[in-house]
């Protein structure tokens, strides 16, 4: 990554690698399908956007559908986006009725935004037929963020616990934060040492502005507009001491290697991948602060109203590919999105020895013991989520973006 501009680039900036160009075929708009169409005659192209980083986990499982099912898809095309950049590139494709693109891989962040401006296809249940006994195969967080985040417009496949957690550098802090006033007393007597990134482009951003209010005990953790008001006292006094927020996640984990942070805020996947990778350091340390609930995050299969019907066909069928247990499986990946996998009897034992060797030497014992015995909250709901973006945006970050 070259600019830290967005979360979607993680892999980029990680690892240096370079996305699949657009391959686009053209399809003819539709408005509406009443039943789910018959797979083509003929292969087609689709085209997939990733907006929240999930080809990281499962690109391998798009590449087996393309080698195991060649009949009905002839190229898979990949493009990758900020999540901010996606509702206005697919409203001016729709509009013009030239949509290319099949398949979005989002977060919650660009679900709540394409859902707001009414971009999805329906799913569930107009196309229940393509994937039986979904919801009795999901892990039960990853359900409830199907059936309350997705809401028939966005399937999950992918699920974590997520954070929020701080990662501290154990050489450098000698008094670990244990509570939220702890972490604004330590941020104020070491002013420019904390970091973390705008909620709107970043996981551990949001789950950290979703989870204080739990852990300060606010109002009502799920009205940000009227429940929230300790929660925005504290973030704008927190802000006094942050030098600036970036607009990515990979940002604060490169600053934090290079040790001009000392505590950032983290989740599992963003504790574990980024030591396996080398950007930080394998000592450094994550905890937890008093009060503390997972707030709960995915990535969701969408999508766009306007694609014709033999790449819708193919692009369902495609979703049903990808949450089968052995696809599942490949997203343990090095830790991206720890565990990963969101339907059940996935284990480790079943993704690749790769995979299953950097969960055993970066993966951490503690992280079982802290999903057992701590909530897991929903985040906000796509509506509320857009409105906390949008006063995050206003009352805290405005002051330091850069």
């Amino acid at each position: 990554m070259t600019d830290f501009s967005s979360e979607f680039d993680r892999r980029n900036f990680l690892r240096g690698l370079s996305g699949g160009a657009l391959a686009g075929v053209v399809g003819l708009p539709t408005a509406a399908h009443a039943a789910s169409p018959d797979l083509p005659k003929q292969p087609v192209a689709i085209n997939v956007m990733d907006v929240g980083g999930a080809l990281a986990l499962i690109q391998p499982a798009f590449e087996d559908y393309k080698n195991t099912r060649g009949q009905y898809v002839s190229r898979i095309g990949f493009i990758k986006a900020p999540a901010p950049e996606l509702a206005s590139k697919l409203k001016v494709q729709q509009a013009a009725g030239r949509l290319d693109i099949d398949l979005v891989l989002t977060g919650s962040d660009g679900l709540a935004s394409g859902l707001e401006q009414d971009l999805w296809l329906k799913i569930l249940p107009e196309h229940d037929v393509k994937f039986p006994n979904l919801e009795a195969n999901y892990e039960p967080a990853a359900l409830r963020l199907h059936k309350v985040q997705g809401r028939g417009f966005g399937v999950v496949c992918n699920y974590y616990p997520s954070g929020p957690l701080i990662e501290y550098a154990p050489e450098r802090v000698k008094n670990v934060p244990t509570t939220a006033e702890e972490l604004l007393a330590w941020a104020k007597a070491n002013p420019n040492r904390f970091m973390y990134a705008r909620p709107a482009n970043s996981g551990p951003g949001r789950t950290f502005m979703m989870g204080l209010p739990y852990l300060l005990k606010d109002k009502d953790p799920a009205d940000p507009v009227a429940g929230w008001e300790k929660t925005w006292a504290y973030l704008q006094e927190l802000g006094k001491y942050v030098e600036y927020y970036p607009t990515g996640t990979g940002a604060t984990m490169k600053e934090f290697g290079e040790g001009s942070r000392d505590i950032i805020i983290t989740t599992t996947g963003w504790d574990i991948n980024p030591r396996a990778l080398g950007i930080v350091p394998k000592s450094a340390a994550i905890g937890t602060l008093k009060g503390f609930h997972w707030v709960s995050d995915a990535f969701f299969m969408c999508i766009p109203k306007g694609i014709s019907n033999d790449r819708l066909a193919v692009t369902l069928d495609v979703m049903a590919h990808i949450l089968k247990p052995e696809m599942q499986a490949i997203s343990y990946d090095e830790g991206y999105l720890y565990p990963g996998p969101a339907v059940k009897n996935v284990p480790l034992s079943l993704a690749p020895k790769r995979s299953q060797d950097v969960i055993r030497e970066f993966g951490r014992p503690e992280y079982a013991s802290l999903i057992a015995n701590n909530p897991i909250e929903l985040p906000l709901d796509t509506t509320k989520m857009v409105v906390a973006f949008r006063m995050w945006d206003q009352m805290v970050g405005a002051k330091r973006a850069k």
